[in-house]
């Protein structure tokens, strides 16, 4: 503690003549560079616990520094998010004009000075680690003027080598695991490796060199095309960092995943930046595309490399949208445009197979196809458009064995939406002429298939041509205030169901019974309304109270049908 006073109150006074000379954004910068003098005491000799406040007071003094510069940082990054109120609306001046930004530029001139400063130490320490080391060493722990001679460890002990530790005093517990030794880190455990915190030394050492450059260039408000030439170009030397420190040793990670979440952090707010022109735009979008296509393709396996391709499917897609715009389109026509980058996701799925980077890349691709459909909601007749074509690019995917599970039945459900849409858009009161049509000779392929695979789900075989008919039918009926069409889709439900029970065919039994239910209900809901209407007002609560009595009564006996119920239907096919 004695130690971390005396830095503090030494930067202090040192520090604080020449701050009052200088203006008032370069004054901390006369307090960091006195904080980083402070680390001259690794090569003095105070004792140790001393040296080690007087480092902690640097330290200190140096985070302070870093936390005033980051507001400008911040600024920097999320400034463009306001270009996005009015895209395209022309190239701003400069590029602190692009930032909608009111901070006191003037007063912050020397907070990318900070981060360089910092950021250079920091890449120093990572290149001459052993050195760094090296010197720490004494100030790792207690020395014999602090604590005396250490006591001498049992012959054997673990952690200690036996033929050298009468000839010198025993190393302090953990610093092993600092030291960079081969094998070293068995007496620290618990404390971070030496690949570790070299690490996270280089990481600070990226993050805060990236933080500089685009602080400068705000500070020197450079032209908006420098500007968006120079935020690209960090990206490429940032995923240049992370797909080099792919193969880095084991522990060593810390760098190039900061040297990842940079580079897309760094990518969004290039693109932000690009929207407030067109030209600008397909530029920065499509060099992302291309950098993080190509960071995938070098990177090795793993999460790296499946990030890389998401994000190289993102800008794709931002690219179609903006080709949208170009063309005058509005949303809704846009929405089968944005389905361009789903449908090479699903052709690049067919491609990479089994590769662990295959499903996030078709899993990106259908977000996008997803964000077409929310495009195309306003409009039905586009919507049904839209919804047909995913259906095909699902039914494309569901060729692939591994992908048919899932995909398979997605298909089956795009297209039945997508015909239920088209019906609606076109006014069609009497739906049961277009779908019947499709109904039954899907029937007869899946009652086909149920010959030549008597094992093949029944919910593959009919599911999709009884739905295609009885849930559009059950839509219409509940606004029919004519008897016939309940009545005939309720006769068919019932047999539909009986069907289904007979044959033991879980599909059958459930679409039918649930569409049976649900025309019941229609049909009796009216009279049920008289009937309470009618009744005293304490009778439902009271029937209600007796409905739980009784089935509290007999909870065990109702619980043993429900699984007999969920057996039952889980041996249907």
């Amino acid at each position: 503690t004695g130690g971390a006073v005396a830095g503090l109150a030494a930067v202090a006074a040192v520090g604080g003549v020449p701050a009052a000379a200088r203006p008032a954004g370069w004054r901390v910068l006369a307090y960091l560079l006195c904080g980083l003098a402070l680390t001259a005491v690794v090569r003095s000799r105070l004792p140790g616990h001393a040296a080690r406040g007087v480092l902690a007071a640097s330290g200190a003094v140096v985070a302070g520094a870093l936390v005033w510069a980051l507001p400008p940082l911040a600024a920097v990054l999320l400034g463009p998010v306001t270009v996005l109120s009015d895209v395209w609306a022309g190239t701003p001046d400069g590029f602190r004009s692009a930032l909608g930004s009111t901070l006191p530029w003037s007063e912050l001139a020397a907070a990318p000075v900070v981060l360089a400063l910092v950021a250079g130490l920091l890449g120093a320490a990572y290149r001459w680690w052993p050195s760094v080391v090296r010197l720490a060493a004494p100030l790792a722990g207690p020395t014999t003027a602090d604590a005396g001679p250490p006591a001498a460890p049992a012959a054997g002990a673990p952690g200690t080598d036996a033929p050298g530790a009468a000839g010198g005093a025993a190393p302090w517990p953990g610093w092993s695991g600092w030291s960079g030794r081969p094998g070293a880190g068995a007496g620290g455990r618990g404390r971070p490796s030496a690949a570790t915190l070299r690490g996270v030394v280089g990481a600070g050492a990226v993050a805060l060199g990236w933080g500089a450059l685009l602080l400068a260039g705000a500070l020197l408000d450079v032209p908006h095309a420098l500007a968006l030439a120079g935020e690209t170009a960090l990206v490429g030397v940032l995923l240049a960092l992370a797909v080099r420190g792919g193969g880095a040793e084991r522990g060593a990670t810390a760098m190039p995943v900061t040297a990842l979440v940079a580079s897309v952090a760094g990518a969004v707010s290039a693109g932000l930046l690009s929207l407030a022109s067109e030209g600008a735009s397909y530029a920065v979008f499509g060099a992302l595309a291309a950098l993080f296509a190509g960071a995938a393709l070098r990177a090795g396996a793993g999460v790296p490399r499946a990030v890389f391709a998401v994000a190289a499917v993102v800008w794709g897609t931002v690219i179609t949208g903006l080709a949208g715009r170009s063309l005058g389109l509005a949303p809704h026509e846009a929405a089968p445009l944005m389905l361009l980058v789903p449908a090479l996701t699903v052709l690049l799925g067919a491609r990479l197979r089994r590769n662990p980077v295959a499903l996030p890349v078709e899993l990106t691709g259908a977000l996008g196809a997803l964000v077409a459909v929310g495009l195309a909601v306003s409009d039905a007749p586009f919507l049904a458009l839209v919804l047909a074509l995913c259906g095909v690019l699902a039914a494309g995917t569901a060729v692939r064995p591994e992908r048919r599970p899932v995909a398979g039945y997605l298909a089956a459900t795009l297209f039945v939406l997508a015909t239920w849409v088209r019906l609606a858009a076109s006014e069609v009161s009497f739906p049961e002429a277009y779908t019947l049509p499709v109904t039954v000779p899907a029937l007869l392929v899946g009652a086909a298939r149920r010959r030549r695979d008597p094992e093949a789900s029944s919910w593959t075989a009919y599911g999709p041509g009884l739905a295609a008919t009885l849930l559009p039918s059950l839509a219409v009926a509940w606004t029919d205030p004519d008897w016939l069409r309940p009545l005939l889709l309720g006769t068919a439900a019932l047999v539909i169901t009986l069907l289904g029970a007979r044959h033991r065919l879980q599909a059958l039994l459930l679409l039918g019974g649930t569409v049976l239910a649900l025309v019941g209900l229609h049909e009796l809901a009216p009279y049920v309304v008289q009937v309470a209407g009618a009744l005293p007002r304490w009778l439902p609560p009271a029937l209600a109270g007796l409905l739980l009595l009784v089935v509290g009564a007999t909870y065990e006996q109702r619980l043993r049908d429900a699984r007999r119920l969920k057996d039952a239907l889980g041996r249907m096919r």
